[in-house]
């Protein structure tokens, strides 16, 4: 039987969607497979999750594709465990085992100060299986060569990052809120070390990327187009101005506008969502000089 391929171009489905990625599968697979499940060739993801994790995983949809560049800086939240007394190659339980140590001694409220000591702003140096990439090539394809390479630390922020009696001996959950571009696996490593051992992350879950929570989140094969987020959703949180529509009109041909007539606050930055009277996105506009915003994207047609 020929599988049918999703068509390049045309009028497909346009929107956001909210996917619970499942486990054993990359970013890259769920784009794939919501590629065939929604009929479209135009889907993207706004930030990779680890194979072996599961959760928030926010895809772009249609036209919906231009707006995930708002997406891609957002705030995170993690659940997982922390395995102490045990190191891999990859930081967790994927990984082979590299060296272990006794810490049986270590209890609840030693691991919680450790943790505390991991808040706030941290340098973080990226690990070797990460999507980084460092003079032109992502991590992970050097580390599956065989090659290790310098990594200069990253500045991070952990806004909370709190630590659960233990599930089993030397096994502790753990709740993490931190910013784009950190490293759970990395926090559970640096965990273990401060500790004066070693550790390694297991169990992952993503239950929110900024506004997007797991509990709005569809299981992979349930996603169908009906499923989908409007454009608009893409800026929540985000300022949302509704105009008329002479002002519609000229949103539409990518007009720079005074913040008179988009309605914005005075001095407001953006990202602005612009929305006409039925509340769909026209186009995104942002700071351009003085009392005037230009558009980052129009998503209507002129």
């Amino acid at each position: 039987m020929t599988r049918r391929r999703p068509p390049r171009g045309g009028s497909g489905p346009t929107g956001i969607a909210i996917v619970d990625k499942p486990a054993g599968w990359t970013s890259h697979d769920v784009v794939a497979k919501a590629r065939g499940l929604l009929g479209t060739r135009k889907v993207g993801h706004s930030g990779t999750l680890d194979p072996d994790a599961t959760g928030v995983l926010v895809l772009g949809v249609g036209r919906a594709t231009r707006l995930l560049t708002f997406l891609s800086g957002l705030d995170k939240r993690y659940v997982g465990e922390v395995v102490l007394g045990v190191a891999t190659t990859t930081l967790d339980a994927s990984g082979e085992v590299v060296a272990t140590w006794d810490m049986s001694g270590v209890g609840l409220d030693d691991v919680r100060r450790a943790a505390a000591g991991l808040t706030g702003e941290i340098d973080q140096v990226p690990p070797m299986v990460s999507a980084k990439k460092v003079e032109g090539r992502r991590l992970h394809e050097l580390a599956r060569a065989g090659v290790e390479v310098e990594r200069p630390p990253v500045r991070v922020r952990v806004d909370r990052f709190e630590v659960g009696e233990a599930v089993e001996p030397g096994v502790h959950p753990i709740d993490v809120t931190c910013s784009a571009g950190t490293y759970v696996r990395s926090l559970a490593a640096d965990l273990g070390a401060a500790l004066g051992g070693g550790a390694h992350l297991r169990s992952l879950r993503r239950l929110a990327v900024g506004p997007f929570t797991i509990d709005e989140a569809v299981p992979l094969e349930q996603l169908t187009p009906e499923r989908l987020l409007p454009p608009a959703e893409a800026l929540r949180g985000r300022p949302r101005v509704s105009v008329d529509d002479r002002t519609a009109a000229l949103v539409r041909t990518g007009r720079v506008l005074d913040e008179d007539a988009l309605g914005v606050a005075p001095g407001e930055p953006g990202p602005c969502a612009v929305v006409d009277r039925a509340g769909e996105l026209l186009a995104v506009y942002v700071r351009h000089r003085g009392a005037t915003l230009k558009p980052a994207v129009v998503l209507a047609p002129a």
